[in-house]
């Protein structure tokens, strides 16, 4: 298994974490269970600790896919920035998250507040997370690339052409 690969197996992790969070978040408001909210707190700390598998992983990644043909240095660039910002917001959830399970276990009378902040932020990285995981899908996939995307690939309108 080299970096690319490795990179490829753990980087859907810190997108799946924080979705199966959500999930258990609002069970967890509906049900009015504190055990469930404590597990959707678990989600997205184990999320933030992914993202930093992830981040780790890529520079090794980026060494590997840059030396094949057709891809486009723009689209990497594009990927690095977008997961930068999304690590560094799924290491704040999961520290908000850190603070609401603490907060949930020690029966605080703002834990429920917290969980609503939890809750909120948890669905601004979700958007984070489509945004890094389109741009890296977008390094090797032109079928999601839009059209003025695809045109900054090497000048040329599609890499499909290439491909078969």
């Amino acid at each position: 298994m080299n970096n690319a690969h490795f990179h490829l197996v753990v980087n859907h992790l810190p997108i799946i974490f924080p979705m199966a969070g959500i999930i258990a978040l609002l069970v967890g408001f509906f049900t009015q269970s504190e055990a469930v909210k404590r597990t959707a707190y678990l989600f997205f700390i184990i999320g933030a600790i992914s993202a930093g598998v992830a981040m780790a992983s890529g520079e090794g990644a980026e060494e590997v896919v840059e030396k094949i043909g057709g891809i486009s240095e723009n689209f990497i660039h594009r990927h690095e920035e977008a997961a930068e910002l999304f690590a560094i917001l799924s290491y704040i959830l999961g520290g908000l998250s850190l603070a609401s399970l603490w907060a949930s276990w020690k029966q605080k009378p703002y834990a429920t507040a917290a969980a609503v902040v939890v809750l909120i932020f948890a669905v601004v990285v979700l958007f984070f997370a489509k945004q890094t995981g389109t741009t890296g899908g977008e390094i090797r996939h032109t079928e999601i690339r839009n059209a003025s995307n695809a045109l900054e690939n090497n000048g040329s309108p599609s890499e499909k052409e290439h491909d078969d």
